[in-house]
C-alpha cells in the first residue's frame, strides 16, 4: 500500500515538474493578451472622451470670438449637439469616409470590443442626467455625473461585453506574485524527484557514483530554472501592470469629460428641454446626421431663419396678449 501511494505522489509529482514550465509560458501569454485587450478598451473610452472635450473647447472658443456669442444657451441642448458631433464624426470618418485613417486595424478591433456601442451609451446616459441639472439648485456635481457614465457603461467594463475588466484587471495584478511562488513550488519539485535517486549511489563504484551525481545535478539546474522563469515572468508582468494601468486612464478620462462638461454649464445661461428636440438615435446614418447639422447651421445664417424667429416671437406675443385679455374679462 505505502509503496502504490508512493509511486502515485511521484507520478504526479513528476507530471507537475514536467507541466509547470509550460502552463506558466501560457498562462503568462494569456494575461499578456487580456492586459492588451483591457488596455485597448479603456484607451478607445479616453480617446471618445478626448474628443468630446477638444470639440468643447473649440466650440466655446468660436462662441467667445463670434459677435453674436453661443447659438444655445441651454446646457441640455448645447451638451447633446457636441456630443452627438463628436459620435458622428468620429465614427464616419473612419468608418465611412476612410479619410485620414492612420489606424485601420482600430477599425476592426472597435468592432469587435463593441466601441461604438459604448460610445453611444456614453451620450445617451450623459443626456439622460444633463435633463435634470437645474440652474436655480446650483452648479451641479458633474464629476459624479462623469464617473456614473463611464463605471456604468457595459460594453467599457467588460472585454467583448463578457469579461469584466475590474475582475481580470485585479487577477493581473496579482499574477506577477504568483509567477514567483509557482517559480518556487517547481524548484522544490525539482528537488524532491532528484533526491531520491541520491540513494541509489554505491561508493565503491565509481563510474555509477557520477553517473548518478551527473543525473541529480542536471535535475536540480533544470528544477531551478523555474525559479529563473519565474522571475522573469514577475519582472515582466509586473512592467506591463504599470504601464498599462487601466485605473490611470479610468482617472484621466472621467477627468476629461468632467471638464468639458463644466466649462459648457459655466458657459450656458439655462437648462431648458425644447419639446420638438429630437432623441439621440446612435443606428441614424451619420451623412444623414452631420448633413442636417450643416444644413441646419446654413439655415441659421439666412434671412429666413430670422423671419421664423420673429414670426414665432409675434405669435407668442399674440397668445400672451389673448391671455392677458381673457384674464381681464375674468376679473
Amino acid at each position: 500500500m505505502n509503496e502504490y501511494i508512493s509511486t502515485v505522489l511521484n507520478g504526479i509529482m513528476n507530471l507537475a515538474t514536467d507541466l509547470l514550465m509550460p502552463l506558466m509560458v501560457l498562462g503568462f501569454i494569456g494575461a499578456v493578451a487580456m492586459r492588451l485587450l483591457i488596455w485597448v478598451t479603456v484607451k478607445r473610452e479616453a480617446w471618445f472622451a478626448k474628443a468630446f472635450e477638444k470639440r468643447t473647447y473649440s466650440y466655446l472658443q468660436k462662441a467667445k470670438l463670434s459677435p453674436g456669442g453661443m447659438k444655445y444657451s441651454s446646457f441640455y441642448v448645447t451638451t447633446k449637439m457636441l456630443l452627438e458631433k463628436t459620435y458622428y464624426e468620429l465614427f464616419i470618418m473612419r468608418a465611412i469616409l476612410k479619410r485620414r485613417n492612420p489606424d485601420i486595424i482600430m477599425d476592426k478591433w472597435d468592432r469587435i470590443l463593441l466601441v461604438q456601442q459604448g460610445c453611444a451609451r456614453i451620450v445617451k446616459d450623459t443626456l439622460k442626467h444633463a435633463q435634470f441639472f437645474r440652474y436655480d439648485q446650483g452648479k451641479p456635481d458633474t464629476s459624479t455625473t462623469a464617473i456614473s457614465v463611464f463605471e456604468k457603461n457595459p460594453q467599457f467594463n467588460a472585454v467583448f461585453g463578457y469579461l469584466p475588466v475590474g475582475t481580470f484587471n485585479e487577477m493581473l495584478n496579482l499574477l506577477p506574485g504568483i509567477f514567483i511562488v509557482c517559480g518556487i513550488f517547481g524548484t522544490f519539485l525539482g528537488i524532491m524527484a532528484a533526491l531520491p535517486e541520491l540513494g541509489a549511489m554505491d561508493l565503491s563504484d565509481i563510474d555509477k557514483t557520477k553517473l548518478v551525481m551527473d543525473t541529480f545535478l542536471v535535475k536540480m539546474s533544470y528544477s531551478m530554472i523555474t525559479s529563473i522563469l519565474g522571475i522573469l515572468l514577475n519582472i515582466t508582468m509586473t512592467f506591463m501592470n504599470a504601464l498599462m494601468n487601466p485605473n490611470k486612464v479610468f482617472v484621466d478620462t472621467v477627468e476629461r469629460y468632467n471638464n468639458a462638461l463644466d466649462k459648457l454649464w459655466s458657459a450656458c445661461s439655462d437648462n431648458a428641454l425644447p419639446e420638438e428636440i429630437k432623441d439621440f438615435d446612435e443606428h441614424k446614418d451619420p451623412i444623414e446626421a452631420l448633413a442636417e447639422e450643416s444644413l441646419d447651421k446654413e439655415h441659421r445664417k439666412s434671412k429666413y431663419y430670422l423671419e421664423e424667429l420673429a414670426d414665432k416671437e409675434d405669435e407668442r406675443l399674440r397668445e400672451l396678449v389673448k391671455q392677458n385679455n381673457d384674464y381681464d374679462k375674468a376679473a
